[in-house]
Order: C-alpha cells, then sequence, then structure tokens
C-alpha cells in the first residue's frame, strides 16, 4: 500500500514544482467557476491538494482575503509559501490529509482540482464527502477538477478515477445541485494533453 504523504513529499523533493504534470501558470478555468459563485471577496475559501500550485498566487492578485490552502505534503506547501514571501502570512496553511481533515471553521468555497480523483478507495470518498460538508457553510459552493472519462487511468504513478456529471453528482448526493460543468484539456509542462472535467455545485440549505 503506497504511504500518500511520503510519495507526495517525495514527488516535490524530486521535482521542480513548475514541471510537475498537473503545473498551470494561470488556472483560469477554476478561477473563472470561482467568480461564477458570486462569493464576496472576504468569503472562505480553501483550495484542496493545493500544495505548490498558482492558485493560492492568483486568489490573491484577485482581491480574495481569506485563503485557505490544504496539502498533504508540507513540502509542498512550504514550496508556495517561499514563492509568495511575505504574502504567504495573509494565507491560512493546512497540512493534513483531506480524507482525515479537522475544519476549525466553515468556508464558503471548497476548491479541488485533482484530489478526488486519486481516492479509488471506496470508503476514502465517503470519507473525502464527509470532511467536505463538515467544512462547507449551508449555502456554499463546491468546485472541483478532475480526471474525464477517458482520460488519464494513471497520474504520478497512482491509480486515479475518472469523473462525469452523474458519477459526480451522485456521491456527493442530492443535497448539492449542479449549476455548471467544463471540459477542460490540459497540457503539461511536458506537452501531453490530459482531459479535466470541472464541475461547480452549490449546497441546497
Amino acid at each position: 500500500m503506497t504511504d500518500t504523504k511520503s510519495h507526495w513529499d517525495t514527488v516535490y523533493e524530486n521535482n521542480d514544482p513548475l514541471k510537475v504534470s498537473w503545473y498551470q501558470e494561470e488556472p483560469k478555468t477554476s478561477l473563472e467557476l470561482i467568480a461564477h459563485t458570486g462569493a464576496d471577496k472576504d468569503a472562505g475559501i480553501i483550495d484542496v491538494g493545493g500544495g505548490a500550485s498558482a492558485m493560492v498566487d492568483r486568489l490573491l492578485e484577485r482581491g480574495h482575503e481569506n485563503v485557505a490552502v490544504l496539502d498533504i505534503s508540507e513540502k509542498a506547501l512550504a514550496c508556495a509559501r517561499a514563492r509568495l514571501g511575505d504574502k504567504a502570512g495573509k494565507v491560512e496553511w493546512l497540512t493534513a490529509d483531506v480524507t482525515r481533515f479537522q475544519p476549525a471553521h466553515v468556508y464558503e468555497i471548497w476548491h479541488d482540482r485533482a484530489v478526488l480523483h486519486f481516492l479509488t478507495n471506496y470508503q476514502d470518498r465517503m470519507s473525502y464527502i464527509d470532511v467536505l460538508k463538515r467544512s462547507l457553510s449551508a449555502t456554499g459552493h463546491v468546485i472541483i477538477g478532475a480526471f474525464a472519462i477517458g482520460g488519464p487511468e494513471r497520474c504520478s504513478n497512482l491509480p486515479v478515477v475518472q469523473y462525469d456529471a452523474d458519477k459526480i453528482q451522485l456521491l456527493l448526493g442530492e443535497t448539492f445541485r449542479l449549476e455548471e460543468q467544463r471540459q477542460e484539456t490540459h497540457v503539461t509542462p511536458g506537452g501531453k494533453e490530459q482531459e479535466f472535467a470541472f464541475f461547480r455545485f452549490q449546497r441546497q440549505s
């Protein structure tokens, strides 16, 4: 069995975070979907699996004032903190396995680009949904990006689960309403194309 924390720590120890296959300089789709929630700039946003990604940089640049980044790898978070410099103090940094995360408060927006699809174990997915529900406000928004049906079957030497709207709706349950979905072809730093599906849901109080 893979030790998930050790796996991701090793990835960030041995690779340039700007060259890993999932790196995006401009997370355009995620940012557009966050904007479409209509949430205020002071609304709490948690970027699940944000690690060393540029998502936190772009959110701060756009004036978001209440941003948290959650990742299982402290080494990944350290990359982002070092890159942000003094701005890192504006961010809530959380080192945890999302399936065991204990939120200290709730957020208005849960953003996850490519964590859920690594959860190939049913119980891990159920734990993820439980944590999501405990982390989100009564009318909060969920934005998830995952490998689309027909997309990659493995990433970072790990198996993944592919998603479409029906599959992710079944997972989240009827208390979440699908507001928007997108398809995106992600081009890796190495030039390979990967098909992603993005979904924006709102919780129904």
